[in-house]
C-alpha cells in the first residue's frame, strides 16, 4: 500500500491585492497550516478534515489531491484522507486557501514518493483553488509568500515571479481579525477595479522596493473600495506602525511595527471587535516534515 507525508507552509500578508490589476505583492510570515495526506486505494475518493475549522469547505483540499493524482496519471489508482490543521483563521483575507493548497500539494506528492519542482507545486495549488472556486486572480501572489517567505512580487495573469526580496526579521506583524467571515469569491470585482490606476501606483512602490509604502496605499484604497473600516489602519499607523492596511479582500487589517512600538499598535487594534495576532516575518521554504 503507498504512503503517507506530512508537509507544512507558513502563512502570507497582501503588499499589493491582485484583483484590480492581475499583478500583486504578498510577504511570508510565520503562521502556518499543516496537511497530513495518507494514500488509499480507493480512486478517485477523497476524505478531509479541517480539524482547526470543522465547518469550513473541503473541496480546495479534496482538488489539490486531485490535480496532483492527475498530474503523475495516478488518479485511477488512488483516493486519499487528508487531514488539516492551522494556526491562521479562515475568510478573513489571511491566505488560508493559498497556504493549506501549499501544504496539501508538497504532502501529496511526497506520499506518492515523487518530487515536482517549487514553482510546479505552487501551480497545482492554484489551479486547485480555481476548481474549488475560492479565488477570482488564482492568488499566486500568496501563494509564493507563503511557500518561499520572505516578500514576492508576482504577475497573477502569467504566472510569473517578478521579484524576490528578503525582509528584515525584527520586524512584528499584527493582523486585526474581526469575527465575520468574508469568501475572496464573493468580492464586488468591478467596484474593486475602479480603484485601479491607485492600486498601480501600489504596485510600483512595491517593485521600486518600497514594500511598506506599497502596503499602506494598497490596503488603505481597497478598504475605501469595498466599504470596509480604514480607520483602523490608520489608528495604527497614528500608533507608530511601519505600515497598515487591508489584508487581501479583509476583512483582517495587517499592521507592521518595529520592536519598541508593538505593544501602542496592538493597543490600537484591541479598540476594535475581533481578536490581534501577532506573528514574525518568515523566510523559511514550505518542507515535508
Amino acid at each position: 500500500m503507498a504512503g503517507k507525508a506530512t508537509a507544512i507552509a507558513h502563512g502570507a500578508a497582501t503588499i499589493v491585492n491582485a484583483i484590480a490589476l492581475g499583478k500583486g505583492a504578498a510577504f511570508g510570515v510565520d503562521l502556518w497550516t499543516k496537511a497530513e495526506v495518507k494514500l488509499t486505494d480507493e480512486p478517485s475518493v477523497f476524505e478531509a478534515d479541517i480539524t482547526s475549522d470543522p465547518k469550513e469547505s473541503t473541496l480546495l483540499v479534496e482538488r489539490t489531491v486531485a490535480r496532483v493524482l492527475q498530474r503523475f496519471r495516478l488518479e485511477k489508482s488512488f483516493g486519499a484522507k487528508v487531514r488539516t490543521w492551522s494556526d491562521i483563521p479562515a475568510a478573513r483575507g489571511l491566505k488560508s486557501s493559498s497556504v493549506a493548497a501549499n501544504a496539501t500539494t508538497l504532502a501529496t506528492v511526497a506520499a506518492l514518493g515523487k518530487e515536482l519542482d517549487d514553482l510546479e507545486i505552487i501551480k497545482i495549488g492554484v489551479e486547485a483553488a480555481f476548481d474549488a472556486k475560492c479565488t477570482i486572480t488564482g492568488a499566486f501572489d500568496d501563494a509564493c509568500a507563503s511557500y518561499f517567505g520572505g516578500a514576492v512580487i508576482t504577475d497573477n495573469t502569467s504566472r510569473e515571479i517578478l521579484k524576490q526580496m528578503p525582509l528584515p526579521k525584527d520586524l512584528m506583524v499584527m493582523f486585526h481579525v474581526p469575527p465575520q467571515k468574508a469568501y475572496t469569491i464573493n468580492s464586488d470585482v468591478a467596484r474593486l477595479q475602479t480603484v485601479k490606476p491607485l492600486v498601480e501606483l501600489a504596485f510600483e512602490k512595491a517593485i521600486e522596493g518600497k514594500i511598506w509604502e506599497a502596503l499602506t496605499l494598497n490596503g488603505i484604497v481597497y478598504s475605501a473600495a469595498s466599504n470596509q473600516n480604514a480607520a483602523i489602519a490608520i489608528d495604527a499607523l497614528a500608533a507608530g506602525a511601519v505600515a497598515a492596511g487591508l489584508c487581501g479582500k479583509g476583512p483582517a487589517v495587517t499592521a507592521v511595527a518595529t520592536a519598541d512600538n508593538v505593544d501602542k499598535v496592538k493597543v490600537a487594534l484591541q479598540k476594535y471587535e475581533g481578536e490581534v495576532l501577532t506573528a514574525h516575518i518568515n523566510s523559511e521554504k514550505a518542507r515535508v516534515l
